[in-house]
């Protein structure tokens, strides 16, 4: 039996942002991450397309956006050897019928967040592939960034261990019960008693709620399948932005050489392996073929991955309201990379009852926003 104050279950962006977020202020060997796979991050922070942008997402995911931006730009020392971010821009393309869609967009997000609408010779400009006439109304989003996830991901990794923290990758979760010392939780690489429990398991979080006796939050696994394509001959990839549809129909983007395609599905899955679905890919092609002047002849790489949402779309960052010491840091969907060095800061001081930083309120961060409590639950 291993001894800790704080077991973090999944070792995925959510895991090790606040994992590195608590080491700082924990004694070493306080806080061990317990990861399924033999590889952190291998289902869903690996599979990311990963864009920063503050415009995405709900109002409250929008908030931890703006208070990330700082750590994206500014890592502190030694955190990774790259930027974490890169430019990019993306385009957001509406068609006549989706016309109200983007309105709707453009009233919602504020003037201050860099977004603004355009012509379709200016959208064309930004990406010449843009088959003309297929869309009548653009907005751009000038500071829109690649993310580097894989720097950012080993980033927090490399601070829980250097803190002293551990990672115990091939410890999938079989059992968890209280006794008088707090939790004791049966793994395969071995047990762990620890005080607190903090449930980051991405699509599995339900299920490691019903192991320790708490009510599920009502989780839905979302597959998103993804496609690498060749780039028709001349043109500069360097120069194109990320296109996006208004309604999330499908995406295109820039991706070493390549370009990276989406039908922006969500269909509903158990938490597994998740693999690309045919139907899904064929219908990635279809959609881009009509938006852009491009022909796919042949897809050179395809995988899926699973995005992870409750009922309104926000992330939940809490303490169960009935299980004490059980903390939720769950449903992050597709905003889990972007948002994850506020959301861990957050999380983090939830977690040791600190005050959270004043940035985040300058931001409109509001932590109510994200309790597990706001949800209505049913085993």
């Amino acid at each position: 039996m291993t001894d800790c104050e704080i077991a973090v279950v999944g070792g995925g962006i959510a895991g090790a942002s606040i994992a590195s977020a608590l080491v700082e202020h924990l004694a070493a060997g306080a806080v061990c991450v317990l990861e399924m796979e033999d590889s952190p991050g291998y289902h869903t922070t690996g599979r990311s397309a990963a864009l920063f942008s503050k415009t995405y997402g709900p109002a409250p995911v929008r908030a931890l956006s703006r208070a990330s931006e700082h750590f994206f730009k500014h890592p502190p020392d030694g955190f990774s050897d790259y930027p974490l971010l890169a430019p990019r821009g993306m385009l957001v393309t509406a068609r006549q019928d989706q016309e109200d869609a983007l309105s709707r967009m453009v009233e919602e997000l504020a003037p201050s967040e860099h977004v603004q609408v355009i012509t379709e010779p200016q959208a064309r400009q930004l990406c010449p592939l843009l088959r003309r006439g297929y869309a009548t109304r653009f907005l751009w989003d000038d500071h829109a960034q690649d993310i580097d996830v894989h720097a950012l991901h080993q980033g927090f990794l490399r601070r829980v261990r250097a803190c002293g923290g551990s990672l115990w990758c091939n410890a999938e979760v079989t059992a968890i019960a209280r006794d008088g010392h707090g939790w004791q939780i049966e793994t395969t690489a071995g047990d762990v008693r620890a005080g607190l429990i903090v449930n980051a398991a991405g699509a599995w979080a339900d299920e490691i709620a019903r192991l320790a006796g708490a009510v599920p939050v009502g989780l839905r696994p979302l597959r998103r399948s993804a496609a690498i394509i060749r780039a028709p001959a001349g043109i500069d990839l360097s120069a194109m932005r990320m296109v996006i549809d208004v309604e999330e129909q499908f995406y295109l983007k820039p991706e070493a050489g390549t370009l990276l395609i989406s039908p922006a599905d969500e269909t509903l899955s158990e938490p597994c392996d998740a693999q690309p679905d045919e139907l899904d890919i064929a219908l990635s092609v279809d959609r881009i073929e009509r938006a852009f002047e491009l022909r796919v002849r042949r897809i050179e790489r395809k995988w899926a991955g699973l995005r992870s949402f409750v009922a309104d779309g926000v992330p939940v960052a809490g303490f169960d309201p009935e299980i004490d010491g059980f903390f939720w840091l769950a449903g992050q969907g597709g905003y889990g990379i972007q948002t994850a060095p506020a959301l861990g800061q957050l999380a983090a001081a939830l977690v040791l009852g600190h005050p959270p930083a004043s940035d985040f309120t300058d931001n409109g961060v509001i932590e109510t926003d994200f309790s597990p409590g706001r949800l209505s639950r049913a085993m």
